[in-house]
């Protein structure tokens, strides 16, 4: 394993910084080193899917060096009217929203306004008495305070189903008014699972880091990711909450609990509306937002290209490496066999979940069903999306995409 990780090191350290252009089309798949034959296998496998109701859509969007050589839409954005998919179709993101959080503390971290390693309480008083749960349900005080690192990093012990807590979490949308202030309060008053850095642990850490961003800022998160992120970036239809003009341009939401069962509407009337409706005042910085494939894709590409996209930069070169360094020591991604770095998951060369992606790739997807992943050796960003939650196809959807864009690699 020491060996898998100095090699990935070196990997990090070696890869290229790609032209910080604008995307442009591929004048040919070949042309950017893809061969269109196969890249076609994407489309059948997605066609099929729809046809035997695997899938409500997906969009997609390969990109190397810059050259868009696939973006498509599949399906229908609404099953029951028919309405077919478009590119430019708008989905629920979930936990994609924490790359965007982790830039937005990087940002932060770059003009000097903070350290990775600053405890919360610094700036959420509301942590400095946080407690650790032992394994006999009595509590104690952490051997150390939890920090911002932890934070990006899903270490500090902050689940999203605590086990002192009965009623399932609602982590993923409000419609009741609740803020991410009254948020952090309430996570702040269950102990944390285990000593922060101790192990991986998946949970609202990102949200908790979102909140700090507004501290530090002075700005809703809502706000700060519009003026310093989405704007530069030209990201005109990623939102916490859209725009009436654009609210018909959201695709419904699904559920298929069992490979066998059929798609159905998703049960949850605040997951399938909070986009549009509620009162709109919670902004998660774990899994509030919603975006397109393509919209997305730019901010894939800024990390690829090292901190810049057409001419913007928002983060330095050596702050994107860092993202890309193993934060969480002997620890692994759940059962995937992968790293996690500030943000994003780290595939290693021993991976069981990246498959033919190069070791030292990114990658990261939604509970909705939406994934990317972004492989510096190759100079390769790749995104797909659908909107269905639970969803028992969820690995195939998004692996066997990946699978057949790597196959159509020259």
């Amino acid at each position: 394993m020491k060996r898998s990780l100095v090699v990935l090191g070196a990997l990090l350290l070696a890869v290229p910084v790609f032209a910080q252009q604008a995307f442009r089309k591929a004048t040919t798949p070949a042309s950017a080193g893809f061969s269109a034959v196969r890249l076609h296998r994407i489309d059948s496998f997605f066609e099929a899917a729809v046809a035997q109701g695997l899938a409500p859509n997906a969009v997609t969007f390969i990109a190397r060096k810059g050259q868009i050589v696939h973006h498509k839409a599949f399906g229908f954005s609404n099953l029951e009217k028919k309405t077919p998919a478009r590119t430019d179709d708008i989905f629920r993101i979930a936990s994609q929203t924490k790359l965007v959080t982790t830039v937005a503390v990087l940002m932060l971290y770059e003009e000097g306004r903070l350290f990775l390693d600053d405890p919360i309480a610094k700036f959420l008083p509301e942590f400095k008495d946080v407690q650790v749960l032992d394994k006999d349900g009595t509590t104690r005080a952490p051997k150390t305070a939890p920090t911002i690192r932890h934070l990006l990093s899903h270490s500090a012990g902050i689940p999203y189903q605590h086990p002192t807590v009965k009623e399932p979490s609602t982590y993923l949308s409000d419609l009741n008014g609740l803020t991410m202030e009254t948020l952090v309060q309430q996570i702040t008053k269950r102990p944390l699972v285990h000593d922060p850095g101790e192990q991986f642990t998946y949970g609202y850490n990102t949200d908790v880091a979102g909140r700090i961003v507004e501290v530090i800022s002075g700005k809703s998160l809502k706000d700060f990711f519009h003026e310093r992120i989405f704007a530069p970036l030209g990201m005109q239809d990623t939102y916490f909450y859209l725009p009436p003009s654009k609210a018909g341009r959201l695709v419904e939401l699904y559920a298929k609990g069992h490979i066998d069962s059929p798609l159905t509407v998703h049960g949850s009337v605040a997951n399938r509306t909070y986009p549009v409706a509620g009162k709109q005042t919670l902004f998660l910085g774990g899994a509030g937002l919603v975006s397109t494939a393509a919209d997305y894709a730019r901010l894939c590409q800024l990390v690829l290209n090292g901190g810049s996209f057409n001419n913007v930069r928002l983060l330095s070169r050596k702050t994107v490496d860092l993202m890309g360094r193993n934060q969480i020591g002997g620890s692994f991604v759940w059962d995937r066999n992968d790293k996690f770095g500030l943000g994003l998951q780290i595939i290693t060369e021993d991976s069981r979940y990246g498959d033919q992606a190069s070791p030292g790739s990114l990658t990261w997807g939604g509970a909705y069903c939406s994934e990317y992943t972004i492989d510096p050796k190759e100079g390769i960003i790749m995104l797909v999306f659908t909107n269905v939650s639970p969803y028992a196809w969820y690995g195939e959807f998004v692996r066997k995409f990946r699978m057949l864009a790597y196959g159509a690699l020259e």
